[in-house]
Parts: C-alpha cells; sequence; structure tokens
C-alpha cells in the first residue's frame, strides 16, 4: 500500500490530520507493508521550521522511524528564504513539490489531501 500526503497550506490542523490518518492507517495495515509520503510545498514547508514543529516534531520521529518520509518542496524553501538547515532533520529537499506529487501519483501512491 503506497499513500502520499500532500500539504500545500501553512496550517497545522492539516498537517496534525495528515500525521493521525498515518498513525491510523498502522493500526490497520502494518507499517512494513506500506510506504508513506508527505510532500509539503508553497506556504506549507513553514510547517517544518525546528521552532514551529516543536509541539509535533516527536510524532514525526515516530513516522519517519517507521518509514515515513517527508519530502520538501526546494522551490518553495528557496521563494520563502528558508534552508534545509532552518527545517527538522527529518526532511528531505526534492526539486520541485508538484513533480513529487506527480511523480509519486504515477508511481501508484493514492493521494490523500487533508
Amino acid at each position: 500500500m503506497k499513500v502520499l500526503f500532500h500539504i500545500d497550506s501553512d496550517q497545522e490542523d492539516r498537517l496534525l490530520m495528515a500525521l493521525n490518518n498515518v498513525a491510523n492507517l498502522w493500526k490497520e495495515v502494518p507499517c512494513s507493508e506500506t510506504s508513506v509520503c508527505f510532500v509539503a510545498n508553497g506556504p506549507a514547508v513553514n510547517l517544518f521550521r525546528k521552532e514551529r514543529a516543536i509541539h509535533y516534531v516527536s510524532t514525526i520521529e515516530e513516522l519517519h522511524k517507521n518509514g515515513a518520509r517527508f519530502l520538501v518542496c526546494r522551490n518553495s524553501l528557496l521563494n520563502l528564504g528558508i534552508t534545509l538547515e532552518d527545517l527538522i532533520k527529518q526532511c528531505q529537499r526534492v526539486p520541485a513539490g508538484i513533480l513529487e506529487v506527480i511523480r509519486l501519483q504515477q508511481d501508484g501512491y493514492a493521494y490523500v489531501k487533508p
């Protein structure tokens, strides 16, 4: 099972919903049988700044430890003046968030937009 969570707004409640969705998914389907990716682009990359993510970084760490990937858009980072070092360590930069969304969908990932 492959799932893509697309986050493109700077709204913590949307991210928290997606994080909870993964936790609920893994209650039903073991994490070893899933591939989960979060793709953040546009203003959503702000949600992964170290000082911003303090309240939910432990949840992200746990999901990452179990295989979830957190992909952030390089274009958005550049446009907002954010460096990879400004983000929590679980983040991986991709060239373009929208391209990653398309690529993952072509690879069979189910698209979820919380």
